[in-house]
């Protein structure tokens, strides 16, 4: 998955009112979360998947790729109002809170693809994967039904009998065709769910990778913000402010200094760009909830120290590494995107916003000669550059602001 190529054709399509895109975009987005790289059963996704179909997967899951899912997700659920994506990203934050959260509120890396199979041996999926004679005889008399939902099938299976859950109906199809009521078939859908969760519990579970690191964590911390704006559930919130606790108690020194790495109550290795980067779109995503302005001061120190200790002399953008860190051939300068945008995009849109949030124009300069310094890579490969794609939108398009003051404030940006 893509997730910000999704997001730019998603914001793009909506803002330009094209509905051939928007068809595009969510006939994607149900394919990868009706595929097998969704878990059905526990929520989540895996890395990717091995074929067309988004079927079988590398059973992997990381935390970045379900961060970045979860704000995608929420928003398409804004576009839409379908309550499939809102399902995903509360079973998928479920998954988070269950298997990658601490007690600090720090969020573990991933969960490993391997797991001991019913003979002991390590096996890729075992947790994940079902035998046809299992399904029957947990489900009983409704494996009929479950079968054609999650294609108990030649379309499902995968190999040596076994089969990974995969949907190719939307809810409303599968109802009409089974002729059963709406709220009849949800309790059926959750039933389900409960049933092989509980089993699968029984299972050797996936080894967990329980380093945190900074960058993935804030990819995580403005997931939840996302969900919070969109569906308006205060736990959203509350995870979301542990987290940032976390990263500025354990990560975050008064200079703006940021650590990458957390493990066994210590913290390691120097911040890289993508760290500041992803914690300062995370705090002004959270300032922009909560407008507790103590997010958006810390936004702009980090921002301060990434112009002090990233700067280049070369271009407009910023080098990964720091001036700090032990001296290499060559520092390296990120700037096209991949599975997480590219930590210059992502500085490049902090510093808009934080134009905006302080009227300070040095941001918006920056932003700009970034952007310009990037444009003639975008014909190139488009794909490679989405999170500046969307930073161009906002130079392209109208930018508005909305300011709300006063005593009910929160409650009007609630709504809005």
């Amino acid at each position: 998955m893509m997730p910000n190529n999704y997001h730019f054709l998603m914001r793009y399509a909506h803002q330009s009112d094209n509905s051939e895109l928007k068809k595009h975009v969510f006939h994607t987005l149900n394919q990868i979360s009706f595929g097998g790289i969704y878990d059905h059963a526990g929520g989540g996704f895996s890395r990717y998947s091995t074929d067309k179909k988004w079927h079988v997967p590398h059973f992997e899951k990381m935390l970045y790729d379900n961060a970045q899912l979860v704000s995608l997700y929420s928003d398409a659920f804004l576009v839409t109002k379908n309550d499939w994506y809102k399902q995903v990203v509360y079973e998928t934050l479920e998954f988070i809170a269950r298997e990658l959260t601490d007690k600090e509120g720090a969020f573990y890396s991933s969960l490993d693809a391997d797991s001991l199979s019913g003979t002991g041996e390590l096996e890729e999926g075992a947790y994940y994967v079902w035998q046809k004679a299992e399904l029957q005889e947990l489900l009983k008399a409704d494996f009929e039904l479950f079968s054609d939902y999650y294609n108990i099938n030649s379309y499902g299976i995968w190999e040596h009998n076994k089969y990974i859950l995969i949907r190719n109906k939307s809810d409303s199809d599968f109802i009409t065709k089974h002729q059963i009521y709406r709220e009849d078939f949800f309790l059926k859908q959750k039933q389900w769910k409960k049933i092989l969760f509980e089993n699968r519990e029984k299972r050797e579970r996936p080894r967990l990778d329980d380093k945190s690191l900074t960058s993935w964590n804030a990819l995580m911390l403005k997931g939840y913000v996302d969900a919070f704006r969109v569906f308006n559930k205060a736990s959203f919130l509350d995870v979301a402010l542990k987290n940032a606790n976390f990263i500025i108690t354990n990560q975050l020194e008064d200079s703006g200094r940021l650590f990458h790495n957390y493990k066994d109550g210590k913290t390691t290795i120097n911040g890289y760009l993508e760290d500041y980067a992803t914690t300062i779109e995370a705090f002004i995503a959270l300032y922009e909830v909560t407008l507790n302005e103590d997010y958006l001061e810390l936004s702009k120190k980090m921002a301060g120290y990434v112009e002090k200790h990233f700067n280049n002399n070369i271009s407009n953008l910023y080098y990964f590494t720091s001036d700090l860190d032990t001296s290499l051939v060559s520092r390296s300068i990120k700037f096209s995107d991949n599975v997480i945008p590219a930590s210059n995009s992502i500085m490049a849109k902090n510093l808009y916003k934080l134009y905006h949030h302080s009227s300070n124009p040095v941001y918006l300069d920056i932003s700009k000669k970034m952007i310009h310094d990037v444009q003639p890579s975008f014909e190139n490969y488009p794909s490679g550059y989405s999170n500046w794609l969307d930073l161009y939108l906002n130079f392209t398009y109208p930018f508005y602001e909305v300011i709300v003051t006063g005593k009910n404030a929160q409650n009007k940006i609630q709504e809005i």
